[in-house]
């Protein structure tokens, strides 16, 4: 049966290996591994079971790593706190547990224990003592040993809104500038795969591939209704665009009030999530943007791309946006 959530994106990652580094008490069959190679079916998707103990399992991460060179490293909770550690990779850590220790004594995850999905040494079971978590105290103590501006430029830090089990986003900023909250708890989903995980992925892929999309500029006068929510059929419009283009929000940069720039990033991260990191321009002076198009509801007679007069006769709602943007085909 079709998944109605997860749509197949063969143009990205084409033949390129994708290394997935699961979390604690999972496997290699994890649904997260199946939505990757739904998603990006031209892609390879390395998965494999890791041991329990994290000394060998970060053995055996690195043995793949040296073997195989994935283009890129996904780790999810246990497996992003591993991830961090893999340097020389471009990577995306989804709720990445960096203090693994404690977050296995604080949610009772002591005593005999049960994997979450089959494993492929038929192995059910396996039992958290003292020792274990101490293991994973120390391992977690080798995490952000070797950030440098190269690898603050190749880690993404994703962080779901409702995570009640692991809390490390201010501890990810601390080292990496891209932090990120997408909408979603702890275990990775369909809806959460697609709108938080594949952005990120996409921005990878274009930079591995020298790849420069158009622009379009979007205007935040285009954004919301008069209660504050998006216009309709922005998120679809604004989904479609992010497939193609390089797409940014522009809003006004006021001297003296700074209020009003928090207020508009908080907007963006609450109703766009992933695909607005970095990608809010503040300027008063919009005239001197560079790119191909601007969606705005201002005239721009200096603009140097092609101006779409949104809310006029021709483009009243984000439809008729959607539909002339399909016609150009990424163009």
């Amino acid at each position: 049966m079709e998944n109605p959530y997860i749509k197949q994106y063969p143009d990205l990652m084409v033949g390129k290996k994708i290394l997935y580094v699961h979390g604690f008490g999972s496997s290699a069959q994890s649904g997260t591994v199946k939505r990757i190679q739904e998603a990006l079916p031209r892609s390879v998707v390395l998965a494999y079971d890791f041991p329990v103990h994290p000394q060998e399992a970060m053995e055996l991460l690195r043995t793949v790593c040296e073997e195989q060179h994935p283009d890129l490293i996904i780790g999810t909770s246990m497996g992003g706190m591993y991830a961090e550690m893999l340097t020389g990779y471009d990577r995306i850590l989804v709720n990445p547990a960096f203090e693994m220790g404690q977050t296995m004594h604080d949610h009772n995850m002591m005593g005999k224990q049960v994997f979450q999905n089959p494993r492929q040494d038929g192995v059910q079971e396996f039992f958290v003592d003292k020792a274990l978590v101490k293991e994973y105290r120390e391992i977690t103590a080798q995490c952000f040993a070797h950030v440098s501006p190269e690898e603050q430029e190749r880690v993404y830090g994703l962080f779901g809104d409702e995570d009640p089990v692991v809390h490390t986003f201010d501890l990810f900023r601390s080292h990496y500038p891209h932090a990120i909250h997408f909408h979603g708890e702890h275990r990775m989903t369909d809806r959460s795969f697609m709108r938080g995980v594949l952005p990120v992925i996409r921005w990878i892929d274009d930079r591995q591939e020298k790849r420069e999309r158009n622009i379009i500029y979007i205007g935040e006068e285009c954004l919301k209704d008069s209660y504050g929510k998006p216009k309709s059929s922005f998120n679809k419009a604004f989904d479609f665009l992010i497939e193609h283009y390089a797409v940014y929000i522009v809003a006004a940069a006021p001297t003296n009030d700074h209020e009003s720039i928090s207020q508009m990033q908080d907007w963006t991260e609450q109703y766009i999530s992933t695909p607005a990191h970095n990608r809010v321009v503040f300027t008063n002076q919009r005239q001197l943007l560079y790119g191909n198009y601007f969606i705005a509801t201002e005239p721009l007679s200096d603009f140097m791309g092609t101006v779409i007069p949104f809310a006029g006769d021709e483009f009243k709602t984000w439809e008729e946006v959607i539909v002339y943007f399909e016609r150009l085909g990424g163009q």
